[in-house]
């Protein structure tokens, strides 16, 4: 893109700092796309740890990387940012959620839900209070409002009386990588090695109640599905606390823990490889902005079964492997039927070549940076 030969953006790159979640991913493939598509264009990123953001970007040249003072959030938003946008002559600086309460150059804020609204139940009144103050005041005062579903652009429109029309979708996409060709004994053979585990049902999230790692569990119990060799693996670190499926976990039968396997953290190309392996991928949770992981898992044809909430209801190529997260027995019936089906090897390709034409990090990219394109004239910050 020509007229934005010159511009410099700047990218708060703290989420790089902590565990892996769906905002690094969204910063991290989103940016080596727009540094491929406008090569002319001088990008820099802040984080306390750029040896990660080496790391994460280590094939660009046109980026740059820029490590804070400090690692206070206040102190990160509020003292160091405003240095940096000085220091390099920033032009437009992207933040998820949170700006700086001072304007320094344009902003571009992309929230990517505010499901503590619709769900109060699963957030504390602290969390929502705090949150709402931040989350509204950043995306009010944004030159470019972003958003990563149709279901959160209406309801930040709702919530915080912004036009739709001003809250752009930049959907995320589906790298590359998930879509390649591999062999999937060799998969199985990799997980059976180094961890020790047979034939699974796999779930990437974080653990809290809302993401209903519990339907999962209680199914995998009742079910007895650990009598017949089946593992449950669990990958993603605890973010609050879900007392109920901690109580689940320490009183259910011992044969079973043996086929329960909860795992943090993994590396990328290790988090691959659980992926391939997979007998069966479900995400259950009650609510998303969007879901990366279940589009993960099925552009690599593996099963998935999908909840079919909040922006999870875009996803209508899962049709009949849809289902409702808030109804145990019908989840159990699907997760049986699914279990003991021939797999559809059609319909799995199908899925991931649907998923492949509608999520994709290049158009994304293309979208966010024509919308960078139309306010680089001389409009007021």
């Amino acid at each position: 893109m020509n007229s934005l030969t010159g511009i410099k953006i700047f990218v708060d790159g703290h989420s790089f700092d902590k565990e892996f979640q769906g905002t690094r991913t969204f910063i991290r493939e989103l940016y080596h796309e727009m540094c491929a598509q406008a090569p002319g264009t001088e990008f820099y990123i802040g984080a306390n740890n750029i040896e990660t953001l080496r790391k994460e970007f280590s094939s660009l040249t046109n980026i740059h990387f820029v490590r804070y003072k400090s690692s206070s959030a206040m102190a990160r938003l509020n003292r160091d940012i405003p240095q940096i946008i000085k220091k390099y002559g920033i032009h437009f600086a992207h933040f998820q959620y949170i700006a700086p309460f001072r304007k320094h150059c344009r902003y571009i804020v992309t929230t990517h839900d505010i499901l503590f609204n619709d769900f109060k139940s699963e957030f504390s009144l602290s969390y929502r209070f705090v949150r709402n103050f931040l989350f509204k005041y950043g995306i009010k005062r944004a030159n470019i409002k972003t958003t990563v579903s149709s279901y959160s652009q209406e309801r930040i429109s709702y919530y915080y009386k912004i036009p739709a029309s001003e809250i752009h979708v930049i959907k995320n996409g589906v790298s590359d990588v998930f879509f390649m060709d591999y062999v999937k004994q060799d998969e199985e053979a990799f997980i059976q090695q180094k961890y020790g585990i047979g034939p699974y049902i796999l779930y990437v999230s974080r653990l809290e109640p809302r993401k209903n790692h519990l339907l999962l569990l209680k199914a995998f119990i009742d079910k007895k599905l650990y009598q017949n060799d089946l593992n449950l693996v669990l990958i993603g670190k605890s973010s609050i606390i879900d007392a109920e499926f901690e109580q689940t976990v320490c009183s259910m039968p011992a044969a079973a823990k043996n086929h329960f396997f909860r795992i943090e953290q993994v590396d990328n190309d290790t988090l691959l490889k659980f992926y391939r392996a997979a007998k069966l991928f479900v995400y259950p949770s009650k609510a998303e902005g969007f879901g990366i992981p279940p589009l993960e898992a099925a552009a690599m044809k593996i099963p998935v079964l999908c909840s079919d909430k909040t922006a999870m209801s875009d996803f209508t190529f899962f049709d009949d492997r849809f289902f409702d997260p808030l109804n145990q027995q019908e989840f159990e019936n699907k997760l049986t039927a699914m279990l003991s089906a021939k797999e559809d090897t059609v319909k799995n390709q199908a899925i991931s070549d649907a998923i492949k034409q509608q999520y994709s990090w290049q158009s994304s990219a293309k979208t966010l940076l024509s919308l960078i394109s139309n306010h680089v004239t001389d409009q007021p910050i």
